[in-house]
């Protein structure tokens, strides 16, 4: 006998077009859609579920008749989750950092080498009668 272990997986989809993220959760006992807006008509959830299907995210069976898939409003998803924020927060103020500390080496290159330059012209300019 052959016994098939179905592990819980969890999928998310992000619509920037109407502003929509959207986690699939697929289990023993279906798949659960939770969408953060109710921006989706019924005939794009029933082409978003067969989309899923032919990629292989959930499985064949919900492709056509759509039981045992349960689309859910759930406006929580909506909200900025903190992990994220604090990960692009430090993200972003290494980048600045970076950034400052590039500018200022740059410069501070520039300044060498133009005095270095200006020295050289005027060691150059004693030595000619």
């Amino acid at each position: 006998m052959k016994t098939q272990a179905h592990l819980n997986r969890c999928f998310e989809f992000q619509f920037p077009d109407v502003d929509t993220r959207i986690l699939v959760e697929d289990s023993e006992d279906g798949v659960v859609i939770h969408a953060s807006r109710d921006t989706f008509s019924q005939r794009r959830k029933i082409c978003f579920i067969r989309e899923l299907a032919a990629e292989g995210f959930i499985a064949d069976c919900f492709q056509w008749s759509g039981r045992g898939v349960h689309w859910l409003v759930d406006d929580s998803l909506a909200r900025r989750r903190p992990d994220v924020a604090s990960r692009t927060n430090r993200f972003m103020i290494r980048l600045f950092l970076g950034v400052v500390s590039l500018y200022l080496a740059l410069m501070a290159g520039a300044i060498l080498h133009g005095r270095d330059h200006q020295a050289v012209k005027a060691v150059t300019q004693s030595e000619v009668p």
